[in-house]
C-alpha cells in the first residue's frame, strides 16, 4: 500500500504535519494545542483516518470540535506520565480525580462550577476505599486542580468566570465557572473493553492475534511503525523476531518517512526515528541543565567503557523486559479495587503476552553508581557556573534526573547499583562536550 496516495506533491508537507500533530497530540480541540491544529486535521481527514489506521492499526474520530486519535498499545510504558502545569507527574490520587473528574462531566450539562465538581467528586471518591476527596486538605485540594487544570489546559473546561487558583486557596470563598466541552469529554476516554469487565490492565493492551499468515504479517508490521514512532530508539534484541524483521527490511523506512517526513536512522543494534522537525515532546541532547549533565555524563560513561587504560567494566545479564513489564502489570492490577472485576468469557492472561527478547543472557557493561556520583561531582566542579546553585546544592538530584532522561532515550538501562551502558551511548564515545556558561548579569 502507497500511504497518502490522495495526497499531491505540493500538499505532502502539510499532510505530514497533520500527522506528527496528532501522533503528538492524541486529542485536538479548538484550543488545543493550539486554534490552528483542528482545521489542519479536518483538513486531510479522510486520508489521515485510512493511512493512520493502515499503517499503525491507530482510529481517528471527529466529535464536533474534536479530533481523538485512538491509539494502539503494546505495553505498559513509566515514561510518558501525565503532567501537571508545574511539570510534576501525576500520581496515583491524581490520575483518579482525572477519571472521576470524566466520569462527573459525562453526566453534567453544558457548564459546571468547580465546587459542584468537587463535591461529586469527593463523593464518588469517599466510596473508594484509601482514596477520598478532604476539601479542608491542602494535598487533596491542590491534586484536585492539577486533574482540573490538565482539563482545562486542552480545552475540555473552558474557564467562563473566577478562578482555581483562588478556590484552592480558599474553597469557602474562592469559584471558577466552567464551560464543558462535551465532546471532548466524550471523546476523551474511549477504553476498548468496559472497565468493570477487565480483571488486569493487560486486557487494554493490543492482544489480536489471527491465524492467517497475511494477517499477522500485517500486524507485524503495524507492530513495527508503532515501536518506531512510540520509543526513541528500538534494540533488535528487545523485540520479536517478527518485528525484528520488518524493522530491518526496506518498506518501513520508507512508510514511515511518507507520513510523517521523517527519516529512520539504521544501526547494527537497532533503529530511531530522526527527528528533524521537533515534533518529540522531549528531544536529547537538549537544552537546559538536566540535559547538558546528561550529555556529560553519556561522555563519562562511553569513555569508561571504552578506556583500554582503564579497569575492565563488569559485564552482567540484560534484565529480561517481560520480567519487568510482568512486575509493572501487577503493581497497576494492586491498583484495582477488590470485587470490581466480574466474570468475563476470556482466557487471556498476562501469560499470553508474546516474549519481547529472546536472548535474555546478552551482557552489557555496567556501571556502578559510585562512578556517576564522582562523574556528576566532576562536571560540576568542571563546569562550575553551567549549573545553577541549586544544582551544586543537590548533585544526587542533578544526577538522578540525567539519569532518568538517559534512560528514556534508551541510552542506559537502570539497574541495581548503577546502569547499563546501550550501545547509543557508544554514539558519545571521544566528543568533546561544550556547556554554554550561565551568564550573571
Amino acid at each position: 500500500m502507497r500511504f497518502a496516495a490522495d495526497v499531491s506533491d505540493l500538499e505532502l508537507a502539510d499532510y505530514q504535519r497533520a500527522v506528527r500533530l496528532l501522533l503528538r497530540h492524541p486529542l485536538i480541540t479548538a484550543t488545543w494545542p493550539d486554534e490552528k491544529a483542528l482545521a489542519r486535521i479536518r483538513r486531510f481527514a479522510a486520508v489521515l483516518r485510512g493511512d493512520l489506521s493502515e499503517a499503525f492499526g491507530y482510529r481517528l474520530e471527529l466529535h464536533g470540535a474534536t479530533a481523538r486519535l485512538v491509539r494502539t498499545a503494546d505495553r505498559l510504558e513509566t515514561d510518558r506520565p501525565a503532567v501537571s502545569r508545574t511539570g510534576r507527574p501525576f500520581d496515583r490520587q491524581r490520575y483518579a480525580y482525572l477519571s472521576l473528574c470524566l466520569a462527573t462531566l459525562g453526566r453534567a450539562g453544558i457548564q459546571i462550577t468547580l465546587s459542584e465538581l468537587a463535591e461529586a467528586v469527593a463523593a464518588d471518591a469517599g466510596r473508594i476505599t484509601g482514596l477520598g476527596l478532604d476539601p479542608d486538605s491542602g494535598a487533596d485540594r491542590r491534586a484536585f486542580v492539577d486533574a482540573v487544570a490538565w482539563l482545562e489546559e486542552r480545552g475540555v473546561l473552558r474557564l467562563a468566570d473566577g478562578s482555581s487558583s483562588a478556590w484552592a486557596s480558599d474553597p469557602g470563598s474562592g469559584e471558577a465557572l466552567y464551560d464543558v466541552a462535551r465532546d471532548a469529554v466524550l471523546a476523551l476516554f474511549r477504553p476498548p473493553r468496559v472497565l468493570q469487565h477487565i480483571e488486569s490492565v493487560t486486557a487494554l493492551l493490543d492482544r489480536s492475534l489471527s491465524s492467517s499468515g497475511n494477517a499477522e504479517r500485517r500486524a507485524a508490521a503495524q507492530a513495527a511503525r508503532r515501536t518506531v514512532l512510540e520509543r526513541p530508539i528500538v534494540y533488535y534484541d528487545d523485540v520479536s523476531t517478527e518485528i525484528g524483521n520488518h524493522l530491518r527490511g526496506q518498506a518501513l523506512p520508507a512508510d514511515l518517512y511518507r507520513l510523517t517526513g521523517l527519516r529512520l536512522e539504521r544501526r547494527a543494534e537497532g533503529v530511531l526515528l530522526v527527528d528533524t522537525t521537533g515534533w518529540s515532546a522531549e528531544r536529547f541532547p537538549g537544552t537546559g541543565s538536566v540535559a547538558q549533565a546528561a550529555v556529560l555524563l553519556a561522555v563519562a560513561v562511553a569513555e569508561r567503557v571504552s578506556d583500554p587504560d582503564g579497569r575492565k567494566t563488569r559485564r552482567i545479564p540484560v534484565p529480561d523486559p517481560a520480567e519487568a513489564q510482568e512486575k509493572l502489570i501487577g503493581q497497576v492490577d494492586a491498583g484495582l479495587p477488590a470485587g470490581v472485576p466480574l466474570e468475563f468469557d476470556t482466557d487471556e492472561t498476562t501469560a499470553d503476552l508474546p516474549p519481547e527478547v529472546e536472548n535474555a543472557e546478552r551482557r552489557l557493561p555496567l556501571i556502578t553508581d559510585s562512578f556517576l556520583r564522582e562523574a556528576t561531582a566532576e562536571i560540576l566542579r568542571r563546569y562550575g557556573s553551567a549549573f545553577g546553585a541549586a544544582w551544586h546544592a543537590d548533585p544526587d538530584r542533578l544526577r538522578t534526573e540525567a539519569i532518568e532522561l538517559l534512560v528514556r532515550f534508551g541510552a542506559v538501562l537502570a539497574v541495581p547499583g548503577g546502569v547499563l551502558a546501550r550501545p547509543l551511548i557508544g554514539r558519545y564515545r571521544s566528543t568533546v562536550a561544550q556547556v554554554k556558561q550561565r551568564t550573571l548579569f
